[in-house]
């Protein structure tokens, strides 16, 4: 009976070793060949030791991709690498893509297994202080797979719904205009001193942070390196870092030894005005109606038997 291959997708996150972690480095301990990008293998390089190094440049994923899988199903244990977090935006889904056009299934096929790791928006974040303290989404600015189209139409939703947004790829030699209208499009929606953080090779040699404001973001450097927090309309600079509050300041007096609300209170939809039990007691399901004579959009309740509540 052959050997069963495996293959283990690795996120060893942001560069310094100290922040890869222990499955990570178990499961480069266990493979008999490594395969990645050229740069990535060179970062994890100190931690290699009898592995066979298959290192490709940019561009190659597919063909990383496609030697992993003949080398697992030859009954190799192979290991694929990214930065970050190899399911977002990394070599993950790539894998899988090609497993999967070769008609693989996991009972009889090769063992796979994503490892996690610590990705951009988390390192990014902690150097800049905590500005994804609420919710938050990732766009990447690379229209090399993506329709652009499709690229601005995430941007517009991510502004209108106010979140704090991590652009990831926001700019490299040949893709120059994709952040600068990415900036145009948050500008609608959002203040000119919206705080936004720029870092580029967040925990490696020649780690630089910014913090600056949407108005101003486009006169500092931003590049393939580069990973740009813009924050919500809550967030703040304080000292230099950048936090967006949670919501706590609505419920709790921060500053005070005593809490109004007793532990037994701060569940209750009376100290919740802004939630949907509170707003929506009855159930009905609300929607967003546009008016056919003055163009407004209204929030309607759509109550049990069909009829509309303005609301």
């Amino acid at each position: 009976m052959n050997k069963q291959g495996k293959l283990l997708i690795i996120g060893f996150g942001p560069g310094r070793l100290e922040h890869i972690t222990g499955r990570a480095l178990a499961a480069l301990e266990e493979s008999e060949a490594v395969i990645g990008y050229t740069t990535y293998v060179d970062l994890i390089k100190p931690l290699l030791r009898q592995q066979e190094i298959v290192g490709t440049g940019m561009t190659e994923e597919v063909s990383r991709a496609q030697e992993a899988v003949r080398r697992a199903e030859a009954g190799q244990t192979i290991a694929v690498i990214s930065s970050g977090d190899a399911g977002v935006y990394g070599m993950a889904g790539l894998v899988y893509e090609v497993l999967i056009e070769r008609g693989w299934d996991r009972v009889t096929g090769v063992e796979v297994e994503v490892i996690p790791g610590v990705s951009a928006i988390q390192s990014c974040s902690s150097l800049l202080g905590a500005p994804i303290m609420h919710d938050s989404c990732t766009i990447s600015l690379s229209d090399h797979l993506t329709p652009w189209e499709s690229i601005a139409a995430r941007v517009e939703a991510a502004g209108a719904a106010d979140f704090v947004i991590a652009f990831y790829n926001p700019r490299s030699g040949k893709r120059t205009r994709q952040i600068e209208e990415a900036r145009q499009i948050l500008l609608r929606y959002r203040d000119p001193s919206t705080p936004v953080g720029i870092v580029k090779s967040a925990y490696r040699d020649r780690q630089q942070t910014i913090v600056t404001t949407l108005r101003d973001m486009l006169d500092h450097e931003i590049g393939m390196l580069s990973t740009v927090i813009v924050g919500n309309s809550a967030t703040m600079v304080y000292d230099g870092l950048m936090v967006t509050p949670r919501g706590y300041e609505r419920k709790y007096s921060l500053g005070a030894d005593t809490q109004a609300l007793k532990p037994h209170e701060r569940l209750r939809t009376s100290s919740e005005p802004w939630s949907l039990a509170a707003l929506n007691p009855a159930g009905n399901v609300v929607k967003v109606k546009t008016c056919g004579f003055c163009g407004m959009r209204k929030r309607v309740q759509l109550e049990p038997h069909g009829g509309y509540i303005n609301s």
